[in-house]
């Protein structure tokens, strides 16, 4: 008896540990990190997980805009601009970290290179990172309803509720459209053409072309921005099963689009110059985004890739800052 006790014991030990049971839906999956290790989470952390180098991309629609809408010698609407840029880096910080709570969740983020992820690494329990993203979220709705009461332009909200539709199924929801590839073709349309021309219009009441031209400009370096992020994950991505555009093309397709974005984004500058000549300066803006694009092609170690994602972002601020006085002056 005590042999076959033996026998069964020993049987058992020899399948192994028992399988962890995971919930169908990624959304409910744990965080693998050991909590015994975790240290208390800091105001920096907090800051981090916001990733302020993409704050720019939020702050340039606005500002170009704007500018745009002075162009129809409308009057400066000061509350209004500011509600439109509360709007645009609320909606930015709580995708950020939406993202945070949705990738920590599913395991995406175990092993990423770059700011802090608070779930991820359970710094933060996943409910109060939701929490703080559904604050954000509700801080741009705030700010949106004020500029449709502002306005009379009740319809805007229906524009309102599909941008916080998108930026949560970003990552969010059992079928997120930026583990499918689609990232950057949303950020394009809600990062360049609705916030730039949504902020010319309920400033001025009219969309001039300048609008567009600055949507699409600041749309595309946006999407760079992107493209530089998820290259820099793409190895992680992988692994993970988050079929992003860079995963769906691979580095050297990446590195091409990211170079035509960048490239594309100053040729539309380029053209608007013929018209408003002090938009040549924008060329400036070419420094930095060169050294972007430089890194991107001889980088070694995904971590030179942050870098390069902030020096895109930065160019995206510079040549609002100096389409703006194009526009203006």
């Amino acid at each position: 008896m005590a042999g076959s006790t033996r026998k069964k014991k020993n049987s058992r030990s020899s399948r192994g540990p028992a399988k962890q049971k995971t919930h169908g839906n990624p959304q409910k999956a744990h965080v693998s990190r050991d909590p015994a290790h975790v240290r208390r989470v800091t105001v920096g952390d907090w800051i981090g997980a916001a990733r302020l180098r993409t704050l720019p991309l939020a702050i340039a629609p606005v500002v170009i805009g704007t500018g745009a809408a002075l162009i129809a010698e409308s009057p400066f609407h000061g509350v209004i601009a500011l509600c439109c840029l509360i709007v645009a880096v609320a909606i930015q910080i709580g995708v950020n970290y939406a993202n945070d709570y949705s990738d920590g969740i599913r395991g995406t983020d175990d092993h990423r290179v770059g700011p802090a992820r608070l779930t991820a690494s359970r710094l933060v329990k996943p409910r109060t990172v939701l929490t703080v993203a559904l604050v954000f979220f509700g801080i741009a709705a705030a700010a949106g309803i004020a500029i449709i009461v502002r306005t009379g332009h009740w319809w805007m909200a229906l524009i309102g509720v599909a941008c916080l539709v998108a930026a949560w199924f970003y990552t969010g929801g059992k079928r997120p459209y930026g583990y499918a590839g689609f990232g950057e073709l949303f950020v394009f349309v809600f990062f360049g053409l609705v916030a730039t021309v949504g902020t010319t219009f309920v400033q001025s009441g009219t969309v001039p072309q300048e609008s567009w031209f600055g949507g699409v400009i600041a749309g595309l370096l946006a999407c760079a921005v992107l493209l530089a992020n998820n290259l820099r994950d793409i190895d992680q991505d992988r692994l993970a099963g988050k079929r992003t555009l860079t995963v769906r093309i691979g580095r050297r397709a990446t590195q091409v689009l990211f170079t035509a974005l960048v490239l594309g984004a100053f040729a539309i500058v380029a053209f608007l110059a013929l018209f408003y000549p002090l938009a040549w300066l924008t060329l400036l803006a070419l420094i930095p985004a060169a050294c972007a694009v430089l890194i991107v092609w001889t980088y070694r170690a995904p971590r030179e890739l942050v870098v390069a994602l902030g020096l895109t972002s930065l160019t995206s601020l510079a040549v609002a800052a100096l389409l703006f006085w194009a526009f203006t002056g």
